[in-house]
């Protein structure tokens, strides 16, 4: 006896050219956060031939399609669209056409995947019955998208879900899901420090008091956070990724800017960190006699996100019925602000990451000892997913996971 996935999915033969050339014009014009004006009129006109009904512009440039079908449960399914400031490297015939503006997090293919499921849904809606509240989000790398949509009335406008559904991409296999309980991205705090100094000429600095070699001497110390002052049992990790100061070599500014990203799974690891965090900085800023205190400003916050274990049981057991391989990855130091959207309902929150990557490629990288070096990871100028088995997977998931929780047909 046929099932329903299985009916829904017959569909797939006929939506995948239109998907692949989708992914590689989305992938070709990236817009980043906020900006997604282009994404979203396509979104639009997508959802709306599938017969969705159709909300552009919440939480600016995010866009909501509802398909109610009957009586039943309210399934929420989401993808991001927005892309990094990141110049593409890629030798891809359809690589970025915009500078400096990239698709390296995936967000292209999670948008082309939630449209192609929508598509199936729709087509096999005499197999089910419910809501499709399906959340096209904008602005997910600034950890605001999320919020800007509840904000801007989402449950109250379009109705609360019963459970919130959402996927990653990941450089695994294609064709290969990873869902863990629990824990699963971690919590990130993004800092950005402005050390003050006294300016002068570089023949001189006795007479300055020099940004460029605190700034110097705070990031080598704040390296010393995770490795002395966090348990070899708990997982943290202070990065920083930008330092700007000064103009010319022979000039000592008067200020210098760091940007830093804080990641942590437990509420009490964090705060022990940001504490030491801020005592570094400050403590480096008074030996080196600066002549004002360091200003610190938390720029962006994502949660951690926790999946409720009960629901993602439920999910893996009907992924584990369409798709040979499921793994359990393990917590996740990436962070992602999807939790939002289950905590602000009250609901379950269920995520999951899909595979990109070609299967011998990352084989021989695993197991060879060389997956870092060889298997471009998201953000990476060079992240370039296969097309398809990808997207093929990441429609099948998503169809699996909504029909896991949407009602019988009535």
């Amino acid at each position: 006896m046929t099932s329903p996935r299985e009916s829904v999915m017959k569909g797939l033969e006929d939506v995948r050219p239109g998907l692949e050339d989708l992914y590689r014009d989305l992938h070709a014009h990236p817009e980043l956060a906020y900006e997604e004006h282009r994404t979203a009129a396509e979104i639009a006109r997508r959802a709306e031939a599938a017969g969705f009904e159709v909300t552009a512009g919440v939480g600016r440039t995010g866009v909501v399609a509802l398909l109610r079908n009957g009586s039943g449960p309210t399934v929420l399914l989401r993808a991001d669209m927005d892309a990094l400031p990141v110049q593409e490297q890629t030798d891809l015939p359809y690589r970025s056409t915009v500078d400096g503006v990239m698709h390296a997090c995936g967000h292209d293919m999670h948008t082309v995947c939630l449209l192609g499921a929508l598509d199936l849904l729709a087509r096999g809606r005499d197999q089910w019955s419910g809501t499709v509240l399906a959340v096209f989000q904008p602005a997910e790398e600034l950890a605001s998208g999320a919020a800007a949509m509840v904000d801007d009335g989402l449950y109250e406008r379009f109705g609360r879900p019963d459970v919130t559904l959402g996927q990653h991409l990941a450089p695994i296999p294609a064709g290969w899901l990873g869902c863990h309980p629990g824990p699963a991205f971690a919590a990130t705090d993004t800092i950005d420090v402005r050390l003050h100094g006294k300016g002068g000429h570089g023949s001189r600095p006795e007479t300055t008091v020099d940004p460029v070699v605190m700034a110097a001497a705070t990031v080598l110390r704040l390296q010393t956070v995770v490795s002395r002052e966090v348990a070899a049992k708990d997982s943290a990790v202070v990065t920083v990724g930008s330092i700007h100061g000064g103009t010319k070599d022979n000039i000592i500014p008067d200020h210098v800017d760091l940007a830093l990203n804080v990641r942590t799974f437990d509420p009490q690891v964090r705060a022990r960190v940001l504490a030491a965090i801020e005592r570094i900085i400050r403590a480096e800023a008074a030996a080196a006699d600066a002549p004002r205190e360091p200003e610190l400003t938390e720029r962006s916050s994502f949660p951690v996100l926790v999946n409720d274990e009960a629901a993602m049981a439920r999910t893996k057991a009907a992924f584990e019925q369409a798709f040979p391989m499921v793994i359990d990855p393990g917590p996740v130091t990436g962070s992602e602000d999807f939790g939002h959207f289950g905590t602000a309902a009250g609901v379950p929150t269920v995520y999951w990451l899909f595979g990109g990557e070609d299967q011998e490629r990352f084989v021989t990288a695993y197991t060879g000892g060389t997956f870092e070096r060889d298997i471009p990871s998201n953000h990476s100028p060079t992240f370039a997913p296969l097309v398809q088995p990808t997207l093929d997977g990441g429609v099948t998931a998503l169809v699996t996971a909504a029909l896991a929780w949407l009602g019988p047909a009535s």
